[in-house]
């Protein structure tokens, strides 16, 4: 899906995403929970780099959690940026984000970050090696061991239908018909790159990862948590 495409329809569902997506609040629960230990050994002055932050639900928990951190949130979206901008204003954490609206690679050199998080963002890239090269823009912005938190849909082909009328019934609700189930199986197999857990993994791998941890799976969202090589790259 192109850049200008997933710009238009995020910039559209910005403010409703968060209300949209409740019913499946302990999905990102548990995600956040992994992360939140995937990171806690993390210095107390660590730079985050979030990468399709969207409305920043991500960033609340770390946040809290760690007083001393500060966060590059990045999205293509200005309407997802100033939906987590509100949110970090109304949590006090604002002071401690740079704000990019953009793709990563219009994000300015800086200094490496310790580590990043990326949810539901590289499932919209739908060639393998452009999907491995945006891995490899991420890790080309972490220090060396710099941490990765990663989680995008992902099933195995013979059973995506099934996992996909499951994942509705999760966020949805009870009542999903199948003329829904099937156009967004179609969606899943065209427009986003829904791909077996391992060839997700694979391809963060050649973008310049440590071989991915799985760390959570609930239906049809996949999450991993690996870690630039040590002593690769200059701090």
């Amino acid at each position: 899906m192109r850049a200008g495409d997933l710009r238009s329809i995020f910039d559209r569902q910005a403010e409703g995403y968060d209300r949209r997506w409740a019913r499946a609040a302990p999905v990102r629960a548990a995600l956040d929970l992994v992360v939140g230990a995937a990171f806690s050994t993390l210095p107390d002055d660590a730079r985050i780099l979030a990468v399709g932050v969207g409305t920043g639900l991500e960033l609340a928990p770390l946040s809290r959690a760690h007083p001393g951190w500060t966060f590059t949130a990045v999205d293509p979206s200005p309407r997802m940026i100033e939906a987590c901008r509100r949110r970090a204003e109304e949590e006090g954490f604002a002071p401690r984000c740079t704000f990019h609206t953009g793709t990563l690679d219009t994000l300015a050199p800086g200094p490496r970050h310790h580590a990043a998080t990326c949810f539901l963002v590289s499932q919209f890239i739908t060639d393998r090696e452009g999907r491995a090269d945006f891995f490899r823009s991420i890790a080309d912005r972490l220090q060396p061991g710099g941490r990765l938190a990663s989680a995008d849909l992902a099933s195995d082909a013979g059973a995506l239908r099934d996992m996909t009328r499951l994942w509705l019934i999760a966020t949805e609700g009870p009542g999903v018909n199948e003329a829904l189930v099937d156009r967004l199986h179609a969606v899943y197999t065209s427009e986003v790159a829904v791909w077996s857990p391992g060839l997700v993994a694979d391809v963060i791998e050649r973008g310049g990862f440590e071989p991915p941890m799985p760390v959570v799976q609930v239906a049809l969202l996949h999450g991993w948590v690996t870690r630039t090589p040590a002593g690769e790259r200059p701090a």
